[in-house]
């Protein structure tokens, strides 16, 4: 996924959900996966992942951790998923971003390996909003810095327990990572929420990658798809052969594509070859040219 493979990170998965009824919000499906779940897919190459909360499904192998009490808010659960970790870096994200994607993780890695004004390294970087709000839960610290401070403040108040994020903010040297749209930064805290982001997977711009990602993360692939292209084969198969044909090449090609480890845009490319042949051999015998019936015309005696 990035050139940032030495890091950790910390999904905060507890809360009481108070503005969705108590609900389980990271169970909540949006495009038929958890937001957990969509939430682990950005970030599967981190070295280790904790989820900080009450035991659930998960789409792939975690660390699972519950604060001690439950319910301690924000510090007290990143602290005990900092325990957890070994990496100079930690990503740090709630358990609710629908919209979150491997793009977004390697940009804010990529700022909080980087360094501030005078050369001194980066505490980390986080996301901001087009509000120009700050996103401290769609964000990658240096474990070093969050280790720090979570003890300053431990030392200060005598317990992490029901402190707000911003306490921890106050002393970082952070770089601010522009979420110009606010979809990375989008979360669901509200039923209103929800529903936004069920909406908005189905929108033309979105619906036929978000539905492929659903697909292979619910069979267990990983593989590249190139949309258009096989758009193109789907609509050269159906035009130039048969209508069912179009489905049937495509399931075919990924088959191939997964089976011989070969590139999705060759094969398709060559299928659609293949199909075009067919279409123009089709074309010919409805000119009744040389040849349409299988073999040479025999002259009339």
């Amino acid at each position: 996924m990035s050139d940032h493979t030495d890091y950790d990170s910390i999904v905060l998965a507890g809360g009481a959900a108070r503005r969705l009824g108590g609900a389980d919000k990271p169970a909540l499906s949006v495009g038929g996966r958890a937001l957990l779940d969509r939430v682990l897919a950005a970030c599967t190459d981190a070295a280790i992942t904790v989820v900080v909360g009450p035991r659930r499904p998960a789409g792939r192998p975690v660390v699972r951790a519950l604060e001690d009490p439950p319910g301690g808010g924000p510090l007290a659960a990143l602290d005990v998923g900092l325990r957890h970790t070994t990496a100079p870096t930690v990503l740090v994200l709630s358990a609710d971003l629908p919209f979150l994607t491997p793009g977004t993780v390697r940009a804010l890695l990529a700022a909080a390996t980087g360094t501030a004004d005078g050369g001194t390294p980066r505490d980390g970087a986080l996301l901001r909003d087009a509000g120009g709000r700050d996103q401290p839960l769609v964000a990658a610290y240096r474990a070093e810095s969050l280790r720090r401070e979570l003890a300053l403040l431990r030392a200060e108040h005598g317990t992490l327990t029901g402190l707000p994020l911003r306490a921890l903010l106050a002393e970082l040297a952070l770089e601010r990572v522009p979420d110009a749209t606010s979809t990375a930064s989008f979360d669901c805290d509200t039923w209103e929420d929800i529903g936004v982001a069920r909406a908005r997977i189905r929108e033309h711009g979105h619906v036929l990658d978000e539905w492929i990602t659903a697909v292979k993360a619910e069979l267990g692939i990983d593989l590249e798809v190139d949309t258009a292209t096989l758009l193109d084969l789907a609509r050269d198969a159906a035009h130039g052969v048969a209508r069912p044909a179009a489905p049937l090449t495509t399931f075919l090609i990924g088959y191939a594509a997964g089976r011989q480890g070969a590139d999705v845009a060759e094969l398709a490319q060559r299928a659609a070859a293949l199909a075009n042949r067919w279409a123009a051999e089709g074309e010919e015998s409805a000119d009744g040219a040389p040849g349409a019936t299988g073999g040479e015309t025999k002259p009339a005696e």
